[in-house]
């Protein structure tokens, strides 16, 4: 059972940055995953601006529990040089 404060109260300020957390996680063990089997990892970059183009509305990202897509392509540029290092060109 939801306690009275509901998802309401902690949503915004507790659940949805730990999931957005989560997703940045996620998107840096998929390039990882990526890179080990063979796939360049710089290839996320362009299909998450392929994604965010024909995303349409989005609720601003404080309501979301995912990282607005300027954000995780950001993100996913930073984490490529990790990501790189299990790179092995097939």
């Amino acid at each position: 059972a939801v306690g009275s404060g509901g998802v309401g109260s902690q949503g915004v300020g507790v659940v949805l940055p730990f999931s957005r957390n989560m997703e940045y996680e996620a998107d840096r063990i998929g390039l990882i995953l990526m890179a080990m089997a063979g796939y360049d990892p710089h290839a996320a970059v362009p299909l998450w601006e392929r994604m965010n183009a024909s995303g349409g509305e989005r609720p601003p990202e404080f309501l979301s529990t995912h990282p607005a897509p300027a954000n995780r392509i950001a993100a996913i540029q930073q984490m490529i040089p990790e990501a790189m290092q299990y790179y092995r060109q097939p």
